[in-house]
C-alpha cells in the first residue's frame, strides 16, 4: 500500500509552471526529493499539503483524497521545515500550543523523545542548535502517530555530524514498515545514505520517479577524447570539454563501446549537474 500519490499535480505562476508532477511512496520507504534551487520542490509540498492552491491534480494520503479528507489527513501527517517558528518562545510554550490540535497526541512519547535528543523544554526555541531544532521538530511531529513525514530541507545548514545523526533516525522511523519519509533536500550524498526511491524535478517537470538504484542504473558517466566526441554526442544528456577530452551523461542503454570511450557509475549528484545543462522540452 502507498501511504502517498500525487498524481499530475499543477500550479502555475506567472514565469513558472509546475507541471503534471506525480510520484507515489510506499509504507516504510524513504523517498528523497531533489532538483536544484528553484526547480519547484517547496511549491510541490505546498501545493501538495493545500497551503497553496494547486491549479490541478490529485493527492491521496493513506487512502483518502487531500480534499475531501484534509483535517483527517493532516492530524496524521508530520510537516518538518529547516525555517524555525516562534523562535523566542520556549520549547514547552510551542508545544503547549502544538499538541492541541492533535487528538492522538502521546505526551509520554513526546517526554521520551525529548529526553532521548537532549532537548532542554525551558529553553527559547533560537537557543537551540540547527541539529537540536530539528530534532525538536521530529519529536512534535512523532509524538502524534504520524505516519507520514514530510521533511522540507531538514539537513540544510547542518554539520557532517549532525546531518549523519538525522539520518539515521529517519533510518530508524521507517523500520517497522508502517511510517513513511519524503525527504526534498539539494544534498544528494545525504539521499545515497538512506534514500529507497528518488522524484527529480527540474523547472517544474518531472524527470524521474522510481527506485534509487534504478535510477543510478539508468546512467553512465562517459569519459572521452575530443576526436571520438562526434560519434557519440547526440546520445549525451549533456557534456563538458576540457583540455583531455569531454565528461558527460548517457543513458545506459544508449552506450555504445569503443576503446577511446570509458565509462562509470554516476552519483545523484552528478546526474542532477548534467542534467542541469539539458534543455527539457
Amino acid at each position: 500500500m502507498n501511504n502517498l500519490i500525487v498524481k499530475d499535480l499543477t500550479k502555475k505562476y506567472s514565469g513558472f509552471t509546475l507541471d503534471k508532477i506525480s510520484f507515489e511512496i510506499p509504507k516504510g520507504y524513504i523517498m528523497g526529493f531533489i532538483g536544484e534551487n528553484g526547480a519547484g520542490k517547496t511549491t510541490t509540498l505546498k501545493a501538495m499539503l493545500n497551503i497553496i492552491k494547486k491549479d490541478s491534480g490529485e493527492v491521496s494520503v493513506f487512502g483518502k483524497d487531500i480534499d475531501t479528507h484534509e483535517l483527517d489527513i493532516k492530524r496524521n501527517i508530520g510537516f518538518v521545515s529547516g525555517d524555525s517558528f516562534y523562535p523566542k518562545c520556549k520549547v514547552k510554550e510551542i508545544t503547549a500550543v502544538y499538541k492541541r490540535f492533535y487528538p492522538l497526541w502521546e505526551e509520554e512519547t513526546y517526554q521520551n523523545y525529548l529526553t532521548k535528543f537532549e532537548i532542554d523544554e525551558t529553553k527559547k526555541l533560537d537557543e537551540l542548535s540547527k541539529g537540536r531544532k530539528m530534532k525538536y521538530y521530529l519529536s512534535l511531529a512523532l509524538s502524534h502517530k504520524a505516519k507520514l513525514l514530510i521533511l522540507d530541507e531538514p539537513t540544510s545548514g547542518l554539520d557532517p555530524v549532525a546531518r549523519d545523526g538525522l539520518l539515521e533516525i529517519f533510518q530508524t522511523l521507517v523500520e517497522d514498515g508502517e511510517i513513511s519519509v519524503l525527504f526534498s533536500t539539494h544534498i544528494t550524498s545525504d539521499l545515497e545514505k538512506c534514500a529507497d526511491y528518488i522524484t527529480f524535478i527540474k523547472n517544474g517537470k518531472l524527470i524521474d520517479s522510481c527506485a534509487k538504484d534504478d535510477l543510478l542504473d539508468k546512467y553512465k558517466i562517459v569519459n572521452g577524447t575530443k576526436e571520438y566526441l562526434n560519434t557519440i554526442e547526440d546520445k549525451l544528456i549533456s557534456y563538458k570539454v576540457n583540455s583531455f577530452g569531454f565528461n558527460g551523461l548517457i543513458e545506459t542503454k544508449d552506450v555504445v563501446k569503443n576503446d577511446f570511450i570509458q565509462y562509470g557509475q554516476p552519483t545523484l549528484d552528478d546526474i542532477m549537474i548534467y542534467f542541469a545543462n539539458k534543455v527539457v522540452l
